[in-house]
């Protein structure tokens, strides 16, 4: 889709840091210049073209329950039947084809370590095939938001991945809060007092405790969830790496710090079938341009990295917000 001049500000804008006030949007619209009515409607034609997932939060992973990012080879005739048997279960948020014999990749999010046990277990004996299992071991960056006029690495738009404290309790009812916020907030006049209904809550205790979530950087981020296909952002790879464990920190926080890096992680070796323990995501418009980010990559690793690969996305047949209902 093209979206107008309001929408590219909203998409710019507010992917974070979404104002926690009663009116949230009266806000957004007197800082975009225009009124609230106008900033609902075209919020909501947004969602209606499939540009917009929804408003709300992203998680930092294994904070709030648990998860990994799984993949399987699939032969290619049985790829489709496979893919549906995997999105249709409630566990998984993401899933896509990419570009490797390892071409299944989805992630699988439950409420806790053994509901995360019997979800891989529940998807082994549907689809009959074995799962790789990558669990999250460290996180560099974090993010995932996508502005359409301004670049990636202008004032403010980049953040960095705020440490988590020793001592963070994730109370029950903050997973009722973060339970009934999995579709998004609604695209109302007061979104927090609809959702606070929903969980028979005050409304200003439903904002501190999001507010408390996010200061503790349990919520990474909270604001416009977009997807990046509908807005042209179709040349998506993952580039892995094997790096030795003694660099392998070391180059991940290089790697973060990189603009056009969206994601980067460490995960464990799979050894023999897999042997890369560092993780980035990279996500542009093109094909020759991510190839030549990934490449500046390959030359900032240069005399570390023993080997690397590059998988890009064919086809995403999931995407939506992780499930975490209180347990």
């Amino acid at each position: 889709m093209q979206p107008t001049a309001t929408q590219r500000a909203l998409i710019d804008g507010w992917q974070r840091s979404l104002p926690l006030v009663p009116r949230p949007f009266a806000v957004i619209a007197r800082a975009v210049g225009t009124d609230e009515d106008h900033v609902l409607a075209e919020l909501r034609q947004l969602q209606t073209a499939g540009a917009l997932s929804r408003i709300g939060a992203t998680v930092r992973p294994n904070t709030v329950g648990a998860s990994v990012l799984a993949a399987m080879r699939v032969a290619n005739e049985r790829l489709e039947e496979i893919a549906a048997t995997v999105s249709a279960d409630p566990s998984v948020n993401h899933n896509y084809e990419r570009e490797h014999a390892f071409n299944l990749w989805f992630v699988v999010t439950a409420a806790s370590v053994d509901a995360l046990r019997s979800a891989l277990e529940r998807l082994r004996t549907a689809t009959g095939h074995d799962i790789l299992e990558l669990p999250l071991e460290r996180a560099y960056y974090l993010d995932l938001g996508f502005p359409l006029d301004m670049p990636p690495d202008a004032a403010g738009s980049r953040q960095a991945l705020r440490p988590l404290g020793t001592d963070m309790v994730i109370e029950r009812a903050d997973r009722v809060v973060l339970g009934e916020l999995e579709d998004g907030l609604e695209i109302q006049s007061r979104p927090f007092l609809s959702l606070a209904k929903r969980c028979a809550m005050a409304e200003d205790e439903v904002i501190a405790r999001l507010d408390r979530l996010i200061r503790t950087g349990i919520v990474s981020r909270f604001g416009l969830i977009v997807r990046h296909r509908a807005l042209g952002i179709t040349a998506n790879a993952m580039a892995v790496w094997d790096m030795p464990d003694e660099a392998v920190d070391a180059m991940g926080a290089r790697f973060a710090a990189e603009p056009f890096v969206t994601l980067c992680y460490r995960r464990p070796r799979r050894l023999p079938a897999w042997p890369f323990n560092l993780f980035c995501m990279v996500h542009g418009r093109d094909r020759s341009t991510v190839e030549g980010q990934v490449q500046s990559l390959a030359e900032i690793a240069a005399g570390e990295a023993r080997q690397h690969d590059l998988l890009f996305s064919r086809r995403c047949f999931v995407q939506r917000g992780a499930r975490f209902k209180a347990a």
